[in-house]
């Protein structure tokens, strides 16, 4: 039963945002006190909420094997809470960092569109510093070393090169650290935009 109690559950706030993981013990304390509903989906595909009392009353009636014991009922262990008073969604930059530029460029040179080792990738001014080029997410990309030798101290317009797609500032992400190919996370995924990464930071831009 302590690990059923362990299992994560995805938190949401009151505008059905992915906010935080917690325990399903954390998540049925904040059912029982009323601060939270559990959000399941329905036959239909649409999505329910229950109170504490309709989530007791809904494990009575349809056991399930992911059921943990009280003294005098089972109650399912929820996937995902809603939470009633928590309305704001943490904004937190991605930091501006090399490993998470790689990241975002999915270590592939943004000219030739090739795959490479990181170590076999430099950062690129696609503006030249030496032309005012900044150093920011929106003027610097992954490059190969072939590449960038051709590019040189050229926009990519002069070296007549393209990028395969403009440089942008990653969106910022909730705090929310999930691998959404874990199959006991399928319920997650309506919940979860996968545009937001769950990488841990590297070393800072030099």
């Amino acid at each position: 039963m302590s690990s059923l109690l362990n299992q994560p559950v995805l938190v949401l706030n009151r505008l059905w945002q992915a906010v935080n993981i917690c325990s399903a013990r954390r998540a049925l304390t904040l059912l029982f006190e009323g601060n939270a509903q559990v959000v399941c989906q329905g036959d239909g595909g649409a999505y329910q909420t229950f109170n504490f009392g309709q989530w007791r009353d809904l494990s009575i009636e349809d056991p399930h094997p992911e059921s943990v014991a009280t003294v005098s009922f089972r109650i399912r262990v929820p996937r995902v809470i809603l939470l009633l008073v928590f309305d704001r969604l943490p904004k937190k930059e991605v930091k501006f960092t090399r490993h998470n530029i790689f990241e975002r460029d999915r270590n592939t040179c943004q000219y030739c569109g090739h795959v490479f080792d990181r170590s076999e990738l430099n950062l690129d001014h696609v503006i030249p510093r030496d032309r005012g080029g900044p150093t920011t997410w929106e003027n610097i990309v992954c490059s190969c070393i072939a590449c960038n030798t051709r590019k040189a101290n050229h926009t990519p317009r002069e070296a007549g090169m393209t990028l395969i797609r403009k440089p942008r500032r990653p969106k910022w992400r909730p705090f929310v650290q999930v691998t959404l190919g874990s199959p006991c996370h399928d319920s997650w995924k309506h919940f979860i935009d996968v545009a937001y990464w769950n990488v841990e930071l590297g070393e800072e831009v030099g």
